[in-house]
């Protein structure tokens, strides 16, 4: 017959405690219980996608390979950053928006929604209007957010190449 060990009698000994005084069941709302969400990085994304559309349509070399490698960089870029702002709507809409939110705001699906559907179509094409259009929606998106929270907000210049604004807390 083998010897316990130490991690064994340590288990045994907290299982036993376990049958005594159960530990409580702990509930979170998303799959690491951390509680920070923050609508800045999928902002930032839109605002990529803006300026991958400003750069492919400025895109001027006079050497054919450097047109195919510079044009096929920027639009890998503006649709990793798409796809970016997709995952970032998707976890907070699922995992932060609460049934008494979506009562508050009954819009928050279809914008929700509508971003989805226009980073979709700023993948798709180089299409500054779509792209203008987006970081539109996730401003409108940020807004909501913030205000869930009780916290006013502000739009500011993004100070980036792009143009363009960042809906942040105005404190």
């Amino acid at each position: 017959m083998s010897r316990p060990t130490v991690r064994s009698l340590f288990s045994g000994a907290l299982r036993g405690i376990d049958r005594v005084a159960p530990p409580q069941t702990v509930h979170a709302h998303c799959d690491i219980p951390c509680g920070i969400y923050d609508p800045h990085y999928m902002q930032v994304a839109a605002l990529s996608v803006m300026r991958m559309n400003q750069l492919i349509d400025g895109f001027e070399p006079t050497d054919p390979k450097a047109v195919a490698h510079g044009i096929s960089r920027f639009t890998k870029v503006k649709e990793e950053h798409a796809e970016i702002v997709k995952h970032e709507v998707r976890v907070i809409y699922g995992d932060y928006f609460k049934p008494e939110h979506a009562q508050k705001y009954p819009n928050i699906h279809e914008l929700t929604w509508n971003i989805l559907k226009k980073a979709g179509a700023a993948r798709q094409n180089i299409d500054m209007k779509a792209a203008e259009e987006l970081l539109a929606l996730c401003h409108q998106f940020a807004e909501i957010f913030w205000e869930t929270k009780g916290v006013a907000t502000k739009k500011q210049p993004s100070n980036q190449a792009a143009g363009g604004e960042f809906v942040v807390p105005a404190n």
